[in-house]
């Protein structure tokens, strides 16, 4: 009997998975779905066909894999309803910051898989990191990256600390472009281009130059290095970005990101 596969949580990075997951060859109808909010719920299972509950039961203990998509700061109070259904399973967490050490107390089980997904994850763009603590097997590694890899890339990390690196890089990193599309954008229209053809020619820019770097064997500083003529505009806008630090200042930006990760596992791990 297959056994099902249980997600605690259906808010988007859960349907994102959920979603991804069902076109790669699992069934919805061994998926089942934690949801406490009425119209999340509802959408979900219109939208995937998986089977859905308010609130957390004795179907769970069906459950092989258990995938948790719950917010950091009620992680530790919703595993108090579920960690007695579940202590067969394999259990994968998508919430930033909460250590392994605090998920493997909290549902006494020490098969854990930690992962950090971003956001493009909606759209089967994403990549992934996860860190596996040492009661996992090789059988449970396929399950995740199975699970996890139906989102986009993934890659395994050795030192689960990398997690924190991971959230300040990939987590947040999304957001960091879309930062710098709106500034972009908004650059463009002070020169005298519409919003409209701004949002186009930046968001075109932004996926066309990641696609290039994708495609390079080359490193991103060569890649800038062949479009910047000495004495032409992008060496002007370049000079301009180093004169003001702009490197500097982001990395101080993702620092910042890496210690909250960090302060978020202190936070919300404590016992």
């Amino acid at each position: 009997m297959t056994k099902r596969i249980a997600f605690i949580g259906g808010g988007n990075m859960a349907s994102a998975i959920m979603g991804g997951m069902v076109q790669q060859g699992f069934q919805a109808s061994q998926i089942d779905v934690i949801e406490p909010f009425d119209a999340t719920r509802e959408r979900v299972q219109s939208d995937l066909g998986v089977v859905t509950h308010s609130q957390a039961g004795a179907f769970l203990a069906e459950a092989g894999t258990v995938i948790w998509a719950v917010k950091p700061q009620i992680f530790h109070q919703v595993t108090e309803t579920v960690r007695g259904h579940t202590s067969g399973a394999l259990h994968i967490s998508v919430a930033a910051g909460i250590r392994s050490d605090s998920i493997a107390a909290w549902l006494g089980n020490e098969r854990v898989v930690r992962t950090m997904p971003n956001t493009p994850a909606l759209i089967g763009r994403g990549i992934t990191a996860l860190f596996a603590r040492p009661a996992i097997s090789a059988q449970d590694r396929e399950q995740a990256q199975r699970i996890m890899g139906s989102t986009g890339a993934y890659l395994w990390l050795q030192a689960e600390a990398q997690l924190d690196a991971v959230t300040a890089l990939s987590g947040s990193g999304p957001a960091y472009m879309f930062y710098f599309m709106e500034a972009m954008t908004r650059t463009g229209v002070e020169l005298g281009l519409d919003a409209a053809q701004a949002h186009q020619l930046a968001v075109a820019t932004c996926i066309g130059a990641g696609e290039l770097a994708r495609a390079s064997q080359d490193p991103p500083e060569v890649l800038r290095q062949r479009v910047t003529s000495r004495g032409g505009t992008t060496y002007a806008a370049s000079t301009s970005m180093d004169s003001s630090g702009v490197k500097d200042l982001f990395a101080k930006a993702m620092h910042a990101a890496h210690r909250r990760a960090q302060e978020m596992g202190d936070e919300f791990g404590k016992a």
